[in-house]
């Protein structure tokens, strides 16, 4: 089996390092759009899969994996924010709330595709505005959906308590990679 993983994310590539794999990584040009009326909790399958769908065939043997982190509260998705200042407001957003993040991954061979997404309840303290400035100066989090990293300043000062996958969070179910990836070796 040659694994190929579908994404630029350092997080993710070390977590599917962690989990034993050896992967290439490889890149995809797939805008990523989401429907309008699209369900909260169907976003991350949706757009996991809409990249394996973007992505060349596959030949005998190669697995691809590809995955998607949303950030939801109060039935609003947050996605990566385009400047400072929209980070600075999904962070207030996010403040002294619960917020979920669901992290939808797809894994593909050339005849067969399995998605699934995983869900975290995440509850933050209250975020001072100097401290939002603090991690947004510090940390640059322009890269990640709902402006943090849960593994960074931010997560290990700020959230309070979560329910489900720390890895979820992180942006890969590794759990459910690993129970996929082990199934698929097994055929």
């Amino acid at each position: 089996m040659k694994l190929l993983l579908a994404s630029q994310s350092p997080r993710r590539k070390e977590l599917l390092s962690s989990l034993g794999f050896e992967f290439d990584v490889v890149k995809i040009d797939c805008e990523e759009i989401l429907p309008e009326n699209i369900k909260i909790e169907e976003a991350a399958a949706y757009l996991s899969e809409l990249k394996a769908e973007a992505f060349r065939s596959l030949a005998a043997g190669e697995v691809l994996l590809t995955a998607d982190t949303v950030v939801a509260i109060d039935q609003q998705i947050l996605g990566k924010p385009k400047d400072e200042t929209d980070a600075q407001n999904m962070l207030r957003n996010l403040s002294g709330k619960t917020h979920q993040v669901y992290t939808g991954i797809t894994i593909k061979t050339a005849d067969q595709t399995f998605t699934e997404t995983d869900v975290a309840d995440v509850i933050f303290d209250e975020i001072s505005d100097d401290e939002i400035q603090y991690y947004i100066q510090n940390y640059k989090p322009f890269d990640k959906a709902g402006s943090y990293g849960i593994q960074e300043w931010l997560g290990m000062a700020k959230i309070k308590s979560l329910t489900g996958s720390f890895y979820t969070i992180m942006g890969l179910p590794t759990h459910l990679v690993y129970k996929i990836l082990k199934e698929i070796s097994a055929i």
